[in-house]
């Protein structure tokens, strides 16, 4: 009860506080490339109900149908506005109406396609007993996740064959020992991480074959 009362204090303070940004975002968006403001992401949520996950549009329109479903860094789909939006995450705040609405969580673990959910074991299955979040662990440790795939030669298939699983091993731990203050902690590494992110150059940033997964001791 204290969780979900908290997400939805937060959220919708955010979304009136960020009305403007959200309208700045949108008109940036529009003009950068044809097609709509955002992008609907099809995810599987609290006991596997499907749910369309929001996003600033940051890739050309039907993007899904040129390409694979996992986008590394430079991928030529991204528009310019897309890429910037991408680097500082802003590309996600309109998942704060998702918060809202009771698809999402501000902390949680990251929602997955269908497709890639279908490959969870029965160990995995118990991310979907809680509601996704915007962010987790996973997130924070794979913040450069499009950068590491970029350098592989097949980014879908080392995706579904490695990442996913360093990140269901994280998202399966935060489920076992979620609390209200490790919400709070996730929220505030968050912020650090993208703040950092966001005021360095993406030259500057590792170029490590693949992000830091480990296990959080959190």
């Amino acid at each position: 009860m204290l969780k979900r009362t908290m997400d939805i204090a937060v959220a919708a303070v955010a979304l009136l506080i960020l009305c403007p940004l959200f309208a700045l975002l949108a008109i940036i968006v529009k003009l950068d490339s044809p097609g709509g403001v955002l992008y609907r992401a099809n995810r599987m949520g609290l006991g596997g109900r499907r749910f369309r996950m929001l996003k600033f549009r940051s890739m050309v329109e039907h993007a899904d149908e040129m390409g694979p479903g996992v986008s590394v860094e430079h991928d030529p789909r991204i528009t310019r506005a897309g890429a910037v939006l991408r680097r500082t995450k802003l590309d996600e705040l309109p998942q704060l109406i998702n918060v809202l609405v009771g698809d999402m969580s501000l902390v949680g673990p990251r929602p997955e396609a269908p497709e890639f959910v279908q490959q969870y074991s029965a160990e995995d299955m118990v991310v979907l007993s809680v509601r996704p979040g915007i962010t987790d662990w996973a997130s924070i440790r794979g913040v450069d996740e499009g950068r590491a795939l970029a350098c592989l030669e097949n980014p879908q298939a080392e995706y579904q064959s490695s990442f996913l699983a360093a990140k269901l091993e994280l998202q399966r731990d935060y489920v076992r020992n979620r609390s209200f203050r490790m919400d709070l902690s996730i929220l505030l590494c968050t912020a650090v991480t993208l703040l950092r992110r966001s005021w360095t150059p993406p030259s500057s940033r590792s170029h490590a074959g693949r992000p830091d997964l480990t296990r959080s001791t959190h």
